[in-house]
């Protein structure tokens, strides 16, 4: 085994990985980047990309057939399955290229193919062919699906969103077990482009929602053009000859039933890829579920002691905020700390920004009510505002007039803590909230901004006067607050 030695070695070359790399690059030439699987990221091979390109065909398709109101009649929408994959294929395919083209940018002598795995806290062993001793160390590693076993019977009909992506045409039928942030988006996209669906859920959740009102309204609206039962009882499944059987208790009914479909796709959420890498040697404290324990402003993992270590983590492998542009900000802090071991600093981190992608959008700025609640310790502190889109003006012209925000805020300083948002293209509504938690605005400050008219931002403005409205604001409650504010 041939031995080698680097100031830091990167496991892991997707999103986290490269960020870090780039960054590290800036302190050191002395950089190992160590991939096991295929170059591309997640993001740009089966993630955020390709699934926004089945997506946006899905959405053509539904636009198509829903016309009338308009007084646009098209007579016939057919959906060319083989066409559609076709393109999502091609165009991701083009995503990909430019993930292989930055890794051209690395030289041959900088990275390394196989699996890592400890050796000791400094050294770590690429399958049988190369020893590599760091100075520093950074994991990351990505994450996989994972699903409970109770699919497992669906055998080779068992499918993840890693999948989809290399279908040659579209199936006739699918079973969806998670109505997450994976789930609802391939669901809704394929429903809309004729596959016969139905979604599977455990405990009421809809996406990222949190507030009651919200995961009401989405189950409501989005049962309106598919089946969703997001407390579903799921009693059996069964691999058939060509297809797969589910038994479960439909919805509406309340009947036990047997249903076939193509395949069953499991969107029951995803695993840190750290279990061949010999966490144990090294030397880290690692909680129940064997993620190490890490600063977040750092990525800094701890030693086993509880001190600092040369180990850090980014992007999915820690397991705290798997989005794209928290991998890659994970991986510029970690890459210039792992090369400034004895000048650690804290990274900014960014407010917490979740879109999914279905219609209507969902999306979460800042934190759901219920993490406000347990961060302010259960006192009245927070003032809630909110207003629906049926009657919003431009959401009516578009015929796209669904959905309700939740607006919320501290009273006495009435800065603005937060949203969860369900409605027509809140992606751009929920980045201008981000930018305004970011900046620390009040609700007041907020309502000064410009709104023009007729626009969807105008409902957001309703929004924040009725959260204004309902502020308790003065020294009395400011100093409350202050008593038993974030943190205590």
């Amino acid at each position: 085994m041939r031995k080698q030695h680097a100031t830091i070695a990167i496991i892991g070359a997707g999103s986290a990985g490269l960020s870090a790399w780039h960054s590290a690059r800036k302190h050191t030439d002395d950089v190992v980047l160590i991939e096991a699987g295929t170059y591309g990221t997640t993001c740009a091979r089966v993630g955020c990309m390709p699934s926004k390109l089945l997506i946006a065909a899905a959405n053509a398709a539904h636009h198509a057939r829903n016309t009338a109101m308009f007084g646009i009649h098209v007579n016939d929408v057919r959906v060319d399955g083989q066409a559609v994959m076709t393109r999502v294929k091609h165009e991701r395919d083009r995503f990909v290229d430019n993930v292989l083209k930055s890794m051209k940018t690395i030289p041959e002598s900088q990275h390394l193919k196989g699996h890592a795995r400890f050796v000791d806290p400094h050294r770590l062993a690429i399958d049988d062919h190369t020893q590599l001793k760091a100075d520093a160390i950074i994991i990351a590693t990505g994450s996989r699906p994972t699903w409970p076993g109770l699919l497992e019977a669906a055998g080779d009909r068992l499918i993840v969103n890693d999948d989809v992506f290399n279908w040659e045409t579209l199936p006739a039928s699918i079973a969806i077990v998670g109505p997450g942030v994976i789930g609802m988006e391939l669901g809704q996209a394929l429903s809309r482009l004729g596959v016969r669906t139905r979604t599977f859920g455990v405990g009421g959740g809809i996406g990222p929602f949190q507030s009651e009102t919200l995961r009401e309204l989405a189950d409501n609206t989005f049962n309106r053009e598919l089946y969703l039962d997001s407390d579903a009882n799921l009693e059996k499944v069964e691999r058939l000859d060509n297809a797969v059987a589910l038994t479960f208790e439909e919805r509406e009914s309340g009947q036990t039933i047997t249903e076939t479909f193509d395949y069953v796709l499991a969107a029951t959420g995803r695993q840190p890829n750290l279990d061949h890498l010999s966490m144990e040697q090294a030397g880290l404290s690692l909680t129940k579920n064997g993620i190490p324990k890490f600063n977040r402003f750092t990525l800094q993992c701890l030693n086993a002691t509880g001190t600092p270590s040369h180990i850090f983590i980014a992007g999915d492998a820690n397991q705290s905020v798997p989005l794209l542009h928290e991998a890659i900000t994970e991986g510029k802090i970690a890459g210039r700390n792992a090369a400034n071991l004895e000048d650690v600093q804290v990274g900014q981190r960014n407010v917490p920004l979740s879109i999914v992608f279905t219609e209507p959008q969902m999306a979460i700025v800042g934190d759901g009510r219920a993490t406000l609640d347990a961060r302010y310790g259960g006192c009245d502190c927070i003032a809630e505002g909110g207003v629906s889109f049926a009657d919003q003006g431009r959401a009516l012209v578009m015929g796209e007039n669904m959905g309700h925000l939740e607006l919320y805020a501290e009273h006495g300083s009435g800065q603005f803590l937060g949203a969860e948002l369900f409605g027509p293209q809140v992606e751009h509504m929920a980045h201008l909230l981000a930018w305004s938690l970011e900046q620390k605005l009040t609700v007041s400050q907020m309502l000064a901004m410009p709104f023009y008219h007729p626009v969807l931002e105008e409902g957001l403005r309703s929004g924040l006067r009725d959260l204004q409205a309902n502020l308790r604001q003065g020294p009395a409650i400011t100093e409350r607050c202050m008593e038993c504010g974030p943190g205590d």
